[in-house]
């Protein structure tokens, strides 16, 4: 049982690794199928065809009927995704818990889902995350800030992303930076709000992201 209460109205990072440090994304269609959970399951929606959504994305870089699946959401929402990273062996994401038990249902359908695609895909078995998601409460506005600058640099430890990671495709800098890929699906506003425009943040971003709350642990 976690320590930690799971409260709606509150945010949290959420964050996991590969069992043994693994890579858990292999491809870019795992990156895909992945994103397609964080983004799709904010509801109790079930979409069964993924793997067609995940091929039109790898032709079009949008996933299809886009809008029919966003309304679909909005209606029965449990949480809301606001930033995100998926790393080769790690994601974070920071998420506002709308309905009681919603990030717990979000992260078991998301974790469970792919670890699914991921053994059949590549003919494992057994667990992929090292042990259960992570979970940090964010208890101030300056964590909340700093935390998202955290997550949008964590590409720089991937090389050919050094100090580009503001156009690294597997996370929402860019979505801030320039423009929201997801439309409703991710909300970044309570980020947006808090700066003149795209630039500052961008800079916020460069200058700030190593500065942490001091309960909060990393997957480095």
């Amino acid at each position: 049982m976690r320590k930690i209460k799971i409260t709606p109205g509150e945010y949290y990072h959420i964050y996991n690794r590969g069992n043994n440090k693994q890579d858990i994304f292999l491809d870019n269609r795992d990156r895909i199928r992945f994103l397609f959970l964080i983004l799709f399951l904010q509801s109790l929606a079930s979409f069964p065809q993924i793997g067609r959504s995940v091929s039109f994305y790898v032709k079009h870089s949008v996933f299809d009927n886009m809008n029919k699946k966003i309304e679909k959401i909005k209606k029965k929402r449990r949480v809301k995704l606001i930033n995100f990273s998926l790393m080769p062996n790690h994601f974070h994401l920071i998420i506002h818990e709308l309905k009681g038990d919603g990030i717990s249902q979000y992260m078991q359908r998301i974790l469970n889902a792919y670890t699914k695609y991921f053994n059949v895909k590549y003919g494992k078995s057994g667990h992929l995350f090292q042990g259960p998601f992570q979970i940090v409460h964010i208890k101030n506005n300056e964590q909340l800030l700093h935390l998202s600058a955290y997550i949008h640099r964590n590409p720089r430890e991937i090389n050919e992303w050094k100090n580009k990671e503001h156009l690294y495709p597997w996370s929402s800098f860019q979505d801030i930076a320039k423009k929201n890929r997801w439309g409703d699906l991710l909300i970044p506003n309570i980020l947006i709000k808090q700066f003149s425009n795209p630039k500052e943040y961008r800079r916020f971003v460069d200058t700030s992201g190593t500065k942490m709350g001091l309960d909060e642990k990393h997957l480095i």
